[in-house]
């Protein structure tokens, strides 16, 4: 009898355990569904993100970025928002104003026009390290984010509180950066929530003549 009793218990903790596994799976799955329902994607299209690409494989590639040369003045941006699949949830225009503190500083305050006709701000604070390292803050940046210019090149990782709902929730950002010409510059960011990815953005950054009004 009493092993009898040992092994039930024994029994009935294993299960325990195993309900315990599948609540916290199913919390989990709970949470990265309100996340992607607020970036307009799909739940069936949780899939583990490929690994990121390594910036010196662009130590060579021409025109080298000059972070104090674009980021001056007046810049133009045109992005979108994609699901997995590639379908297009969200557009928007920025608008990039970059001035310099000191010799080191480069602050950017971006004003977004979403196609839905709402609005939104982001102020960067860009300071420049050595040997090509920046780190960044912005308001809604968890920390701060951490860069690197490697021949044309602008590496940055960084995490955003992303409102959804009555809730925030923090999401990785690999964020791209490719100087195309001294006025164009590419940019895409993957988005990513427990290593699973929601999503990604491209941009397309244009500066502005100064004596464009």
């Amino acid at each position: 009898m009493s092993k009898f009793k040992r092994l039930s218990s024994g029994t009935m903790v294993g299960r325990n355990m195993v309900n315990k596994n599948v609540i916290g799976k199913k919390n989990v799955t709970r949470t990265m569904t309100k996340i992607v329902v607020g970036c307009g994607l799909s739940a069936t299209l949780l899939i583990s993100g490929c690994a990121t690409q390594n910036i010196q494989a662009y130590q060579n590639t021409t025109p080298t970025l000059d972070m104090h040369e674009f980021f001056s003045g007046k810049i133009d941006g045109w992005g979108m928002f994609q699901g997995r699949n590639g379908e297009v949830k969200k557009r928007f225009y920025v608008d990039i104003n970059a001035t310099h503190e000191g010799d080191n500083v480069i602050v950017l305050d971006e004003k977004f026009s979403w196609a839905d006709g709402s609005k939104s701000q982001r102020i960067w604070r860009l300071t420049e390290q050595s040997n090509g390292v920046w780190v960044g803050t912005a308001g809604d940046v968890i920390g701060e984010a951490t860069g690197e210019v490697v021949g044309n090149t602008l590496h940055w990782n960084y995490v955003l509180a992303l409102p959804v709902e009555d809730k925030t929730y923090q999401v990785d950002f690999d964020d791209w950066m490719y100087l195309i010409n001294d006025g164009v510059m590419l940019n895409r960011s993957v988005m990513k929530k427990f290593g699973v990815e929601l999503g990604s953005v491209t941009l397309s950054m244009h500066r502005k003549d100064p004596d464009t009004k």
